[in-house]
């Protein structure tokens, strides 16, 4: 009797050859790099919004705004409040703002990265990778 469990033993005891292949990287397109680093930078830019917003209501939900609001009114005689200045919609607006630049800086970077690489090639022959068929 032969169980499922046997065939697969046998099977994997029997290796091929696996052939290998050594390839240079000689080339980077320029516009694979930046999509990519575009993509790279929107899932960051939400990622940073996102924690943004843990972080705030994290803080508000300790209690950490309204002692520091009691701190802030003692300085200004109650004149102004530190949520004026710290409020939910000043802080998400301000993760927004930090997502936008990261966004731009980001695909930027993957641009120049790539164009450097593809400068150092010239000089350096490119990146030796190996591949196996298994």
């Amino acid at each position: 009797m032969s169980t499922v469990a046997d065939k697969l033993a046998k099977k994997s005891s029997s290796r091929t050859s696996a052939k290998q292949v050594r390839l240079r990287l000689v080339y980077v397109d320029f516009w694979s790099a930046v999509k990519l680093s575009f993509l790279a930078a929107v899932a960051l830019a939400v990622v940073t919004i996102v924690t943004f917003f843990l972080v705030y209501m994290i803080v508000l939900t300790t209690g950490l705004i309204a002692k520091g609001n009691e701190f802030f009114q003692s300085f200004t005689d109650g004149a102004t409040s530190l949520t004026d200045f710290a409020g939910l919609p000043q802080v998400m607006a301000f993760a927004a703002v930090v997502a936008i630049l990261n966004l731009v800086v980001v695909t930027v970077l993957g641009a120049v990265i790539a164009g450097i690489y593809n400068l150092a090639v010239k000089v350096t022959g490119g990146l030796l990778v190996g591949f196996t068929s298994n």
